[in-house]
């Protein structure tokens, strides 16, 4: 099948959530700014997505359609509603604030992507803010989405990031920027909530059909479709979370009105990969109490959906939302176990494993180890009983202590007659080489302040592939300097 290459103005439109009653969003156009926008960059791999011509993007009416100043045939644009728990406290109404759905395309392929324009003005769920996005959070969002994807963790995509020079104010006066942010889906656990805490039933039925007809097409027919709908996305929160654990990444904000109902990564805030290993790392300096940390993200999800639950008592036994949370830990545990056999090579399940993951980490928490680095060097680990692998001690405040793990894992390797250069093969799939640590975003911010975006594209590149060995971009695969270690993020950010 040869594919159509899209115009901006041929871009295929459906948009079946503008479709649903009013009360589900609010109609908006985006605020243009007042000076004129320009593109910052373009995602090439996202434009693929909507069969859009990368070419498109060299065209001024590209910065003026994603910066918020013009709209094409077939866009809809609406502020989608929605409430949530905010750090465990019920907020009655939240919203898109600062993010405008423009519509939603099909592709050639089938599929739908949503066009969500965030730092795109006021909307009427903006309550006292201006709308706008900053230029270093929208960078920040543009690299992670797309750093994200090439981990292989389900997220929401990056279209392109819009520059301006119109002053915003966050923790000082910065320039506003808008990014385009892709996902077949916007909706959040908030979503349900707030039809459920205002008591509108039949809007929150409404919406549950939606999904399921939308995203969930299998469930359609079956006798109790919100009941196996629920457990789907159980599973998918489950093994989202699993597999960020197991990268060493954690997200900040888990609010319910940041949980996708796709079990998409969603919304990237104040977010960090670790740098040294420690399970209660806070990348959030505005969590004060630590609700986020690190360790805390498989209790979170299991959380927040006890909140979904609760929106779906109206038309679920509650015996039976309970009965498939009571499966979460299970599921989140085995699929967070699964991960880190694959990261130490082993090919053969056992249940002694997680015990030699578990001793590997606490030895790593200790000696305040970079995550990433040791697991991408755990790859070159000899089996030799006489090897001394020099290189791996030398990680630790008492290499003897690493000494004896490794006498363990030596033997766990023989039990299924392990080969080290195809082990190392296998690890070197499932160990990231480079993630997008702060402090490289830090820098591509810094350059783009100065107006000079090459960092950023530099960035995308290098993270589309973050397996592989970049020779030319060793540098990016170090340990970050100490500048770099415990630079601060909150909720702005």
């Amino acid at each position: 099948m040869v594919m159509t290459r899209h115009t901006l103005e041929t871009l295929r439109f459906d948009n079946r959530y503008a479709r649903l009653p009013e009360a589900f969003y609010a109609k908006v156009n985006p605020t243009p700014f007042s000076s004129a926008p320009f593109l910052i960059s373009a995602n090439r791999s996202a434009t693929e997505l909507l069969d859009l011509d990368p070419r498109e993007a060299m065209r001024p009416e590209f910065a003026g359609v994603f910066g918020g100043s013009l709209l094409v045939p077939g866009m809809e644009p609406l502020a989608m509603l929605y409430s949530g728990h905010q750090f465990g406290v019920y907020v009655p109404q939240l919203g898109d604030g600062r993010a405008i759905l423009l519509g939603e395309i099909v592709n050639g392929r089938g599929e739908r992507w949503d066009l969500h324009l965030k730092g795109a003005g006021m909307t009427p769920f903006s309550r006292d803010g201006d709308g706008r996005s900053v230029l270093r959070s929208a960078i920040r969002e543009y690299l992670c989405c797309e750093a994200m994807h090439g981990l292989g963790i389900p997220t929401t995509r990056a279209l392109c990031l819009v520059g301006s020079d119109d002053k915003v104010y966050r923790e000082q006066v910065e320039t506003g920027a808008t990014i385009v942010r892709m996902a077949p889906s916007h909706v959040r656990f908030g979503s349900f909530e707030i039809f459920y805490y205002r008591k509108q039933h039949e809007h929150l039925q409404r919406l549950a059909d939606y999904v399921i007809e939308s995203h969930f097409p299998h469930l359609v027919p079956v006798a109790d479709k919100y009941l196996r709908f629920f457990a789907e996305v159980v599973e998918r929160t489950a093994r989202l979370i699993a597999h960020w654990q197991a990268v060493g990444w954690s997200h900040g904000v888990l609010n319910t009105d940041n949980m996708s109902i796709l079990g998409l990564t969603l919304d990237y805030g104040p977010y960090g990969f670790m740098d040294d290993y420690d399970p209660g790392f806070i990348c959030n300096h505005s969590d004060y109490n630590g609700r986020y940390a690190f360790n805390q993200q498989p209790y979170i999800g299991l959380w927040n959906l006890s909140c979904l639950a609760q929106t779906l008592l109206p038309f679920v036994p509650k015996e039976d939302l309970k009965a498939v949370l009571d499966g979460y830990q299970g599921m989140i545990e085995g699929a967070y176990q699964a991960h880190m056999s694959n990261k130490l090579g082993l090919v053969e399940k056992r249940e002694a494993d997680t015990v030699l993951s578990d001793e590997l980490k606490s030895l790593m928490a200790g000696s305040r180890v970079d995550y990433t680095i040791f697991w991408r060097e755990l790859g070159t680990f000899s089996s030799d009983p006489a090897a001394k692998n020099e290189r791996l001690r030398e990680h630790f405040l008492n290499p003897e202590q690493f000494d004896a793990w490794a006498g363990r894992y030596r033997e766990r390797l023989r039990a299924e007659q392990s080969r080290d250069e195809e082990r190392r093969v296998r690890m070197d799939r499932v160990n990231p080489k480079y993630v997008l640590r702060n402090y490289l975003a830090q820098g591509a911010i810094e350059k783009a302040q100065q107006k000079d975006y090459t960092e950023i594209d530099r960035l995308l590149d290098l993270l589309r592939d973050p397996y592989a060995d970049h020779p030319s971009m060793n540098s990016y695969a170090a340990a970050p300097p100490n500048w770099g270690k415990h630079l601060s993020v909150s909720c702005s950010s």
